[in-house]
């Protein structure tokens, strides 16, 4: 029986998967702003005049944009102007929800374990190789399961 928290997980997989495909996507070197407004050829007079600012608050806006400092706000009354929407989100880099959570219990599960079987070494009590993978994976497991903090530490 699947528990709350793994619903969780496979809901907000299934809202990111409308994402995946801007994984692809090169973001223009000078922006979208610039990028679509000289696409549409339209002056920075013609958007600032849509956006009630100066040829020159259009400049600074493009450049805020190119150099990452723009903010939301700013983006989504650009995006109004050009009757355009303004989307964001943020893309697993490992494809899934699902999957950086696995790796991430199983990173943590392997530092566990094996500094556990290096004190164990030290006092002669080590344990096989099959052991220490099994051990890797009950214990990425029950991380998983309890979703501990320090999975993200």
């Amino acid at each position: 029986m699947r528990n709350k928290r793994t619903l969780l997980i496979e809901q907000l997989d299934q809202k990111l998967e409308a994402f995946s495909k801007t994984k692809e996507i090169i973001i223009p070197e000078r922006g979208w702003i610039n990028t679509i407004r000289t696409t549409f050829n339209m002056t920075m007079a013609q958007l600032g005049s849509k956006l009630k600012i100066t040829r020159q608050g259009v400049k600074r806006i493009e450049e805020s944009e190119a150099n990452g400092t723009i903010t939301i706000n700013s983006l989504k009354d650009v995006a109004n102007a050009l009757e355009m929407k303004f989307v964001y989100g943020f893309i697993p880099k490992e494809g899934s929800i699902e999957n950086l959570i696995n790796l991430k219990a199983e990173k943590l599960a392997r530092k566990i374990v094996l500094r556990t079987n290096q004190n164990m070494k030290l006092e002669d009590q080590g344990i096989s190789e099959d052991k220490i993978n099994a051990s890797i994976i009950d214990l990425a497991n029950e991380i998983k399961r309890e979703m501990r903090k320090s999975l993200w530490d």
